[in-house]
C-alpha cells in the first residue's frame, strides 16, 4: 500500500491510496460517515484496470484526527469479526 497526500488541510483531505481495493475504500467511507462531524467522504478511481483510488475527506473536526478515529473503529470491526470467525472454523 503507498499512500499519498493530495491535499492537506485542517478540514479537508485528499489522498491517492495506491494498492486498495473496493472494499476497503467502501468500509472506510462507510466508517468515516458514522462520524457526526463528517461534512463529505466518497472514493473515486479514474480508471478501472490503472486507476488509484483517491479518498476526499471533509470534516468539521481535525480531518487527520477524524480519519485515525475511523481507521482505529475499522480495525476494532475486523478484530471483532476474525475473532467470530475463528470461533465456526
Amino acid at each position: 500500500m503507498e499512500i499519498k497526500i493530495v491535499e492537506d488541510k485542517k478540514h479537508n483531505l485528499v489522498l491517492d491510496v495506491k494498492g486498495i481495493s473496493h472494499g476497503f475504500c467502501n468500509a472506510l467511507v462507510k466508517e468515516l460517515w458514522a462520524d457526526s462531524k463528517t461534512k463529505s467522504a466518497g472514493y473515486h478511481v479514474d480508471h478501472p484496470l490503472v486507476g488509484v483510488p483517491r479518498i476526499l475527506f471533509e470534516s468539521e473536526g481535525d480531518a487527520k484526527s477524524s480519519l485515525l478515529d475511523a481507521i482505529k473503529r475499522l480495525q476494532k470491526k475486523v478484530t471483532a469479526f476474525d475473532k467470530e470467525f475463528q470461533k465456526v472454523m
